[in-house]
Order: structure tokens, then C-alpha cells, then sequence
């Protein structure tokens, strides 16, 4: 019984010793699958992120282009805008003056309507007051207003 005893505890020895490398190889083998796993899963997340960068970066471009028209175009405008004004003021001048003449010649046919002279004298003569006489706003003149 010894040595079928001895054959049996021998055999049960072998049969765990190579379960155990089969335990092992098994282990190995998850080891080799999960590190290989975790590699592909990083590459996949760098060329996730280099990709969103890549977008990023496109989009900052993009952006940078809208900027750049969009103050070439307030430029533009704010010019534009300075131009008008200065416009606007010589026009307010213009009508300034047009005014103060047209007061003038308001008094000028009621003194005379009221006067000893003709009314032919009065058509006549204010028919040459301000033909020839320019309007004399300027852009110095908006200066003033």
C-alpha cells in the first residue's frame, strides 16, 4: 500500500503542479491580453485627443479669420461713419448760413414792402443780392459745431 499510496500522493502532486502552471499560463495569458488591451485603448485615446486638437486648431483658424474681417469691416464702418459726420456738420453749417441769408432777405423785401420804393425796384434788386455769392461752409467750419 506504500508505494500505491506514494504513486497516488505523487500523481496528485504532478496533477496540481501542472494545474497550477496551467493556473499560471492562464494568469500570463489575461496579463498579456489585458496589457495589450490597455495599449490599444491609450492609442485610441491619443488619437482621439489628436483629432479633437487637430479640430481645435482648425476652428481656432477659422475663428481667427471671422475676427480678422469683422475688424477690418468696423474699421471700414467706423471711417464711413467719421466721413458722414464730417458731412453732416458741413451740411448743418450750410444750413446755418442759408438761413441767416434767408432772414436777411426776409427783412430786406419787408423794409422795402413797407418803403416808399416800387415793388419793381424790389424784383429787380434782390434778383442780384446773393446769385453770385457761394455758400461758404467748409470742413473747417464743422469744426465749430
Amino acid at each position: 500500500m506504500d508505494s500505491s499510496s506514494g504513486t497516488t500522493s505523487g500523481s496528485t502532486l504532478l496533477q496540481s503542479s501542472g494545474s497550477d502552471e496551467d493556473l499560471l499560463q492562464l494568469m500570463e495569458q489575461r496579463k498579456r491580453r489585458r496589457l495589450i488591451s490597455n495599449r490599444e485603448s491609450a492609442r485610441r485615446s491619443r488619437m482621439k485627443k489628436q483629432k479633437r486638437l487637430s479640430e481645435l486648431m482648425t476652428q481656432l483658424s477659422q475663428l481667427r479669420k471671422e475676427n480678422n474681417q469683422l475688424i477690418a469691416s468696423l474699421r471700414f464702418t467706423s471711417r464711413h461713419f467719421v466721413n458722414v459726420e464730417a458731412e453732416n456738420s458741413v451740411l448743418r453749417a450750410q444750413v446755418g448760413e442759408l438761413s441767416h441769408r434767408l432772414e436777411s432777405l426776409n427783412e430786406i423785401v419787408s423794409f422795402l414792402s413797407v418803403g416808399e420804393l416800387g415793388g419793381e425796384f424790389i424784383n429787380e434788386s434782390l434778383s442780384y443780392l446773393y446769385v453770385n455769392q457761394p455758400v461758404m461752409a467748409s470742413a473747417a467750419d464743422m469744426l465749430m459745431y
